[in-house]
């Protein structure tokens, strides 16, 4: 058997063939893997080795037992990677050995075959490496019908409908899977979401399905639909702030349309002088997105996640109804829906609860080198009455070294560089820090100071590692925007990230730390690493979530950053992530996974445990075809009596 890769010479490439659901995206940056060998290739000198370590995970294929053999092959198995236009490299991989053959394609030849950076029709895609004779990609038994084409195109939509411009819909953040939909709509009315979901479910012969995607800031596929339809949940618009709430309800509040982002619904609120309680740490989030796993950041431990700030909710469900709901008014959808994974139905509006805007924030970081001090410290703070808490608890692990990026030189604000002789040399290879935010107004500067001396007085932080800056609020929720700015110019936020949520029972965050921190965590680790307490008390149980059952749990999140001229390969890393897993799950530590991605049926009733069976009845009850959200390869949709599925 020859394995065949074809790799870009400048960089990684996102226009990818067709490819079979459940596997991962194959890029320059990623070593194709079959069950029996893991190749990697190197980066930009084309160069290939032979991992020693075997990893089985699915991966996207494409048999090309026809066509190998115009270009002298035998049977083989092939995976593309094409970018019209660029320069390629093919590498073959021999069971026996490794032959490195360079393949160029002209950009006059590519051009005359896609047009001029016009997009095509995938089926286009395939006919053209199919007239070079370099592949023949199957299709998919799932591909769209003649019929749903007909019937999609058929549609009087608000907004629009497109069968080729699909490939922005075929990935996310994360860049590791792709799955390429057969049609992309964007909604401009609630109306356009019903008129699909129905379509959609008229199709009784090739299993359609339907994924809602917002910003694509998922990294594992969950809100791709292979061969189904996507819709772009970012042209659904519409925010509406009231300051003084409604007749029946003084609360004030925001209503959102469901592709709306966070930031903007930051911009709205500020305009009347008030905010969203509850926040994740970066913005440029959808509100139906976040909506549906749980929305959890610095104030989670205060005013619970972002599903726990929610009045009402408008939501589309599987069965193609447009339905209004609320802890009152249709309770079971209201709560399945939230942190429901996008399973039940597509979030059309949102209710978010309001609070007063302040100006600024001081905002102070600690630093510790004895974890147990550490999250003694942690669990202090979020354990304080909320009127004497700080407004925002999150914490961080740092490695022993100089490096601006993951080591002690990332902690201050300023930029400067910490003396290494201020760095107590106990602990191990890894350091903490505790971070903490208090807002403030005008008229309360004069007391600031005293007030946060007062509040860091039980802590037990290095004295010398202590930062501290004051800056807009504003501009600290909407902190890490300016990193995305600074990757954006240097190219390297468009890059895989392989990221692993954990929820950790606070039982277990010592076995965790010297399992994991101390004895996993290397020097050449690429991104930040998140920990810190949050209470279970303020999440609502009825909701879809799944946390730990322990009144205290961490959130312990490795945002891994997959660069494309240094660090580890992206499998390299994706390995890391499961040998994470693997050891929490041998050492019985409890763990939970945050933004879960799982292949298999019983690892997701695992995951949810005894909540399993009203998961299921939901699903039943709300998608009874099994058509929403297939990418997160809980439900696949079957022809057959949906509860076969659910057993």
């Amino acid at each position: 058997m020859v394995t065949m890769v074809l790799l870009p010479e400048k960089k990684a490439t996102h226009k990818l063939v067709r490819v079979e659901d459940g596997g991962l995206l194959l890029t320059a940056l990623e070593p194709y893997c079959t069950a029996t060998s893991l190749i990697e290739f190197a980066r930009k000198d084309g160069s290939v080795h032979v991992h020693p370590q075997v990893r089985k995970r699915k991966i996207f294929v494409g048999q090309a037992q026809e066509h190998s053999s115009a270009i002298g092959i035998p049977s083989c198995t092939m995976s593309c990677v094409l970018d019209p236009g660029s320069w390629t490299k093919l590498a073959w991989s021999v069971v026996t050995g490794t032959l490195l053959v360079c393949l160029l394609l002209a950009t006059s030849r590519m051009g005359s075959l896609y047009g001029d950076g016009e997009e095509v029709d995938a089926h286009v895609s395939y006919q053209a490496t199919e007239d070079l004779g370099l592949c023949q990609m199957p299709q998919s038994p799932s591909c769209l019908s003649h019929d749903n084409r007909a019937r999609l195109s058929s549609l009087p939509l608000d907004g629009s409908l497109t069968f080729s411009n699909t490939s922005s819909a075929a990935s996310d953040f994360g860049l590791i899977r792709f799955s390429e939909p057969s049609a992309v709509v964007h909604p401009k009315s609630v109306s356009d979401i019903e008129a699909v979901v129905h379509a959609v479910l008229r199709d009784t012969r090739s299993g359609l399905t339907l994924a809602a995607k917002g910003r694509g800031h998922s990294v594992h596929g969950q809100a791709q639909a292979l061969n189904g339809v996507v819709i772009e949940m970012s042209s659904l618009k519409g925010i509406k702030v009231a300051p003084h709430g409604e007749p029946g309800c003084s609360q004030p509040f925001v209503d959102a349309a469901g592709g709306e982002l966070w930031i903007d619904v930051l911009k709205e609120t500020l305009k009347e002088g008030l905010a969203p309680r509850s926040w994740t740490d970066y913005l440029y989030l959808s509100i139906g997105g976040t909506l549906s796993n749980a929305g959890i950041g610095g104030q989670t431990f205060l005013f619970g996640p972002e599903i726990s700030n929610v009045l009402q909710l408008d939501v589309v469900t599987g069965t193609g109804h447009s339905v209004k709901c609320s802890p009152l008014n249709n309770p079971d959808l209201f709560h399945g829906v939230l942190g429901g994974l996008g399973q039940f139905g597509i979030i059309t509006n949102a209710r978010i609860v309001l609070e007063p805007a302040h100006e600024k924030v001081r905002w102070i970081r600690a630093m510790y080198t004895d974890f147990a001090t550490f999250t003694r410290d942690q669990e202090l703070l979020v354990s304080e009455p909320p009127e004497s808490a700080f407004d925002y608890i999150e914490g961080f692990v740092v490695l022993k070294n100089e490096d601006p990026n993951n080591g002690w030189n990332s902690v201050p604000f300023d930029g400067k560089k910490i003396n290494p002789s201020m760095i107590p040399e106990e602990g191990g290879s890894v350091l903490y820090y505790i971070e903490v935010v208090k807002k403030f107004s005008s008229n309360d500067v004069v007391s600031l100071g005293e007030t946060v001396e007062r509040m860091l007085a039980p802590l037990s932080f290095i004295p010398t590692l202590v930062f501290t800056t004051d800056v807009p609020y504003e501009k600290f929720l909407n902190r890490l925007h300016d990193v995305e700015v600074s990757l954006t110019s240097q190219g390297l936020w468009d890059v895989p990230h392989p990221w692993l949520n954990l929820f950790v029972p606070r039982s277990s965050i010592a076995s965790f730390d010297a399992l994991i921190f101390k004895h996993m965590i290397k020097d050449d680790f690429t991104g930040p690493i998140l920990i810190y307490p949050l209470k279970r008390e303020r999440w609502d149980s009825r909701s879809s979530a799944v946390i730990p059952d322990e009144s205290i749990f961490y959130l312990v999140a490795f945002l891994r950053i997959s660069f494309p001229a240094s660090g580890p390969l992206l499998s390299s890393l994706i390995a890391e992530n499961d040998k994470i897993m693997e050891v929490c799950h041998n050492a019985k530590l409890g763990c939970k996974m945050y933004l879960p991605e799982y292949e298999d049926l019983d690892s997701w009733k695992l995951h949810f445990g005894e909540r399993w069976e009203a998961f299921a009845r939901r699903k039943h009850k709300y998608d009874p075809d099994f058509i929403l959200a297939p990418g997160q390869n809980i439900f696949p949709r079957i022809q057959t009596s949906p509860a076969t599925a659910i057993a």
